[in-house]
């Protein structure tokens, strides 16, 4: 009898169901084992009934796939869960790098999920029309020297930018410096979207401008997107041109 076992990499959107792709939750349906970050597992906690779980916190995220792929290894199905989509700051990588690491035969299937910027996208209206760059602003993993000059890069090239991960407790300056980088290309007067809870529960959204958007609060629980030299705001929604009607 083949043992082999499989790991899905769900990506489970912002949280809510309606927000969840059918194929997210038949792999989980499907699955014997859920391992997961414990904020998303217990977005999914309703699903969970029957099956081995296992959360952790923050800055366990190989440890969480090393169990994953423990547990595949033993010919059971396990669903790694991550905010947003897997493969945009998700678990996506780290599997598949650890997969191949220990030359493990367990096939991995990545299941695609809302991404954090989209869904603010969608709150916001379409501010990510044209072409646009994505940028997280945690140096936990990234050198900030290296975030800089991307962001820099960004702006010059006048892609819009969405910035994850804008600012927590212990790392509050970084959103003050991509400010200042992105001013050095943009007018002060560019629409800036800020969502908080994107698509859950206390969702707030905000319309505002390069000039004023640190008035406003900003946490890791947001997403900024600024616009392009383009993007304008009417009736407190974002519009960047895709330039249909030139």
């Amino acid at each position: 009898m083949d043992t082999k076992g499989k790991v899905y990499v769900i990506g489970i959107g912002p949280g809510n169901r309606d927000q969840m792709s059918m194929m997210a939750l038949k792999a989980i349906e499907s699955s014997d084992a859920i391992v997961g970050y414990k904020t998303y597992v217990n977005l999914i906690e309703d699903l969970l009934e029957g099956k081995e779980v296992t959360n952790s916190g923050m800055k366990k995220e190989v440890e969480r796939c090393e169990l994953a792929i423990d547990e595949a290894e033993k010919g059971k199905v396990v669903s790694i869960v991550s905010s947003g989509d897997p493969g945009v700051y998700g678990m996506a990588g780290v599997i598949l790098e650890l997969v191949h690491k220990r030359n493990s035969n367990i096939e991995v299937e990545v299941v695609p999920g809302i991404t954090a910027a989209n869904a603010a996208a969608s709150s916001l209206g379409a501010p990510l029309m044209h072409d646009y760059a994505v940028i997280s602003l945690s140096d936990l993993l990234t050198d900030w020297d290296v975030i800089r000059r991307r962001i820099d890069c960004a702006a010059a090239g006048d892609f819009i930018i969405a910035l994850y991960n804008p600012r927590s407790k212990g790392r509050v300056t970084q959103i003050q410096e991509a400010r200042e980088i992105i001013l050095k290309h943009r007018e002060p007067s560019t629409t800036v979207g800020i969502v908080r809870n994107a698509k859950r529960e206390g969702e707030e959204v905000v319309v505002t401008t390069l000039e004023d958007m640190l008035k406003h609060e900003i946490n890791m629980f947001t997403m900024v997107i600024i616009g392009n030299t383009n993007t304008y705001e009417i009736n407190n929604m974002m519009i960047t041109p895709r330039g249909y009607f030139k």
